[in-house]
């Protein structure tokens, strides 16, 4: 961190323990009251207007409402959840034996906070059946040439073969699939696109890279770009989060000393880049007067990075990230989250999903809005702030 950025930090407030129960409980009862709605569906990605509306079993993010449902369940301990829960886990459970909309690397973001989470929290044998079955699917997408998982299209053209900064979040559903089957091709896979990652997507000034593409034909590393920041040079907010939270988790399960300094530089950078109330822009390049959207979903991934990465740290250091995390939720606690059920039925407004600018390929989608992971980020940050957890990761 910068000396502005420590000036800054210090003079911000923590979420107090009374303060983050507080919101947790308006959260918890706000996912309990979307049930009658959101249990035979799910939640679109984003909200329109500040609310949500039903979609299937379809797309990428369907599993970060099922991970708000036993976030809440484990917080209160209402059956209800729970048989809410189990429920979309037979639908996860059709989902992959059925092939629905799974050609993609974002098996542990569906599968790690639904199905993981059932069977951690339930044994559900159901449960468990459709995490290794997901598992096995992501490790399809594995290309021994380059040693990465790729991310998205048909495998083996040289315009899909690129990786993504946000599928580090994903292999702790290999993890588990090795320690739960035994079999190391799980651990083998993760640890390989592990290493190519960060070697490759973390810039010399320790921003990042959103994607990232190998040569096909060798194997070395070709380019970085971006398909959601603002330019390809630029640093997109959430991908930098992802690079917070995905080094801790790295390091969590690899023990590799060096992914710690690399969790230091990535965060000092998120860090040094937040505007004066600590929630980011859509892409790190704009700050304060600026005009552009914030997303309010990136600040909960990075608290949530460093609350996991404090545990392996000492003291003094731990103290810093844990105080850190405090301050950013406490901005989002007070700034962004949802304080009126009749102005919406999500949890944290002002993220974006996807903005278009004049130098990326995405489409504008969520802008302004409630996105479906930032509220899940939100309630594990509350979590991991109000005891010990047992990551669904």
């Amino acid at each position: 961190m910068n000396e502005k950025t420590e000036t800054l930090l210090r003079n911000k407030k923590e979420l107090t323990d009374q303060e983050c129960k507080k919101a947790m409980d308006f959260a918890v009862e706000q996912v309990e009251d979307n049930l009658s709605e959101f249990t035979d569906q799910f939640k679109k990605a984003y909200s329109e207007d500040g609310f949500y509306y039903p979609t299937g079993n379809v797309n990428w993010t369907t599993g970060f409402w099922t991970g708000q449902i036993w976030l809440a369940y484990e917080w209160c301990r209402d059956e209800k959840l729970a048989q809410a829960g189990q429920k979309q886990v037979d639908s996860f459970l059709h989902r992959i034996d059925n092939k629905i909309e799974v050609d993609h690397h974002d098996m542990g973001f569906l599968y790690s906070l639904s199905c993981v989470a059932s069977y951690k929290l339930t044994g559900n044998p159901k449960a468990k059946e459709a995490a290794v079955k997901a598992a096995d699917q992501l490790i399809g997408r594995f290309q021994p040439i380059g040693q990465f998982i790729q991310a998205w299209g048909p495998m083996n053209q040289p315009e899909n073969y690129r990786f993504i900064i946000d599928c580090l979040l994903n292999l702790p559903l290999l993890y588990w699939a090795s320690e739960e089957t035994g079999e190391e091709k799980y651990r083998d896979i993760a640890e390989k696109h592990i290493h190519t990652a960060i070697a490759n997507v973390i810039r010399e000034d320790y921003s990042t890279w959103h994607t990232f593409f190998m040569n096909m034909e060798t194997g070395e590393p070709d380019h970085g770009a971006t398909c959601q920041g603002y330019r390809d040079g630029s640093a997109w907010a959430r991908g930098q989060a992802w690079g917070v939270y995905g080094t801790a988790l790295a390091y969590r399960y690899t023990g590799r000393k060096e992914y710690i300094e690399d969790f230091r530089h990535v965060t000092g950078y998120f860090l040094d880049h937040l505007p004066e109330d600590l929630v980011p822009y859509w892409d790190l390049e704009f700050g304060d007067g600026s005009g552009e959207p914030r997303d309010s979903s990136s600040a909960s991934i990075a608290a949530c990075g460093m609350l996991e990465m404090a545990q392996y740290m000492e003291e003094e250091e731990a103290a810093l990230y844990r105080s850190i995390a405090r301050k950013i939720m406490k901005s989002v606690v007070d700034n962004y989250a949802v304080k009126d059920k009749a102005l919406s039925n999500g949890l944290v407004l002002h993220s974006t999903y996807s903005k278009k600018s004049p130098y990326n390929t995405c489409t504008p989608e969520g802008v302004d809005e409630c996105n479906i992971w930032g509220d899940y980020f939100y309630m594990e940050a509350l979590t991991r702030l109000s005891k010990a957890w047992n990551p669904y990761w």
